[in-house]
């Protein structure tokens, strides 16, 4: 997700075999995209909603655009002319407004864009909803689509649209209640936050299914610093490092609740002699998890929206955190920002 114009930043990703009785495992990155793609010769679904969520996406920009009309504006002979002119009223804004090939703020302001006071004091909360399915520019758009269909394409082949589905949306909604509840000056846009909330859930997967994978430490730690350098990144001006982590922390906690793989005791039970002891179906401490990530994901969205709609600021209570977004530096002044 990205403040105003800017876009947010893209890692690498991680590759690794499913499980199977005979199971191998390898991680390798790539600097391509923000990905830790699953790959598995025997998926059981067939992936049609990131498809159609990507097709929606391009769609909803389409529409933006036209709602936006560059060559209409009277006040575009200040900033400079329109770029693409030949596309008509799907032309540019300036690019000293909007670097990223896209509409003016003022428009994703009007369409959905979230913003504290638009959500909280004129209590429009479906803007929380709203601004996943927007962005501000050609650029944002692809990075964006790019990184999910690496990511949700694979991720939907081997747990299911509605798993997949479930953790986009309300990692999507997780990003823009933290987002919201420690940015107020700036609009904020992307579907970067619903990203990082996949990300986050293929770690918590490999987490919570450890015990099945081998060289699952290579992976582990080649996810963590890809992880790691997204974030990082994320410190860099106008880019909405909150919604990112917002995303991540509400992503990992249901990857717990969600996809979790039963043993191989239970997945061999029709194939054992009649009076075998059979295993359960999960490992003890899959259940912990998955109760503890529960409890946190509801009490922890609960209690951030009852801030967020008291009007509460989150740097009120968390002095430092300002720094999770943005660390001034001699090149930039994140005051402002």
């Amino acid at each position: 997700m990205v403040g105003d114009d800017d876009i947010e930043s893209r890692g690498g990703r991680v590759k690794r075999n499913g499980y199977s009785n005979n199971n191998t495992s390898s991680s390798s990155a790539y600097a391509s995209s923000s990905a830790y793609v699953i790959e598995d010769t025997d998926s059981q679904w067939t992936s049609w909603l990131v498809p159609m969520i990507v097709v929606a996406n391009i769609a909803v920009f389409i529409v933006v655009m036209y709602v936006n009309n560059c060559p209409g504006h009277r006040h575009m002979r200040l900033v400079g002319k329109c770029v693409a002119r030949f596309l008509g009223r799907f032309s540019f804004e300036p690019l000293r407004e909007n670097p990223l090939f896209g509409p003016s703020s003022s428009t994703l302001k009007k369409l959905g864009a979230l913003e504290w006071t638009e959500v909280v004091v004129k209590h429009q909360g479906w803007r929380l909803i709203t601004c996943i399915w927007l962005h501000a520019g050609v650029i944002h758009l692809l990075a964006n689509m790019l990184s999910l269909a690496f990511i949700g394409i694979r991720l939907e082949q081997q747990f299911g649209f509605v798993r997949v589905g479930t953790i986009y949306l309300f990692s999507g909604f997780g990003a823009s209640v933290v987002s919201s509840l420690f940015i107020r000056n700036n609009i904020s846009v992307g579907a970067s936050g619903a990203l990082f909330g996949l990300l986050g859930a293929m770690l918590s997967e490999l987490i919570t299914n450890w015990t099945i994978y081998t060289n699952k430490a290579a992976a582990f730690f080649t996810l963590l610093v890809i992880i790691a350098i997204n974030l990082a990144i994320g410190i860099l001006p106008h880019v909405d490092n909150f919604a990112h982590i917002g995303g991540f922390i509400t992503g990992f906690l249901l990857g717990f609740v969600l996809l979790s793989r039963p043993q191989f005791g239970w997945l061999e039970r029709q194939n054992v002699p009649a009076g075998t002891l059979v295993k359960s179906k999960y490992k003890p401490y899959q259940y912990v998890l998955w109760l503890v990530s529960l409890v946190l994901l509801v009490v922890g969205l609960t209690v951030a929206l009852v801030m967020l709609f008291r009007g509460e600021n989150g740097n009120d209570h968390c002095r430092w955190c300002r720094y999770l977004s943005c660390i001034s530096t001699s090149r930039w002044d994140c005051n402002g920002i």
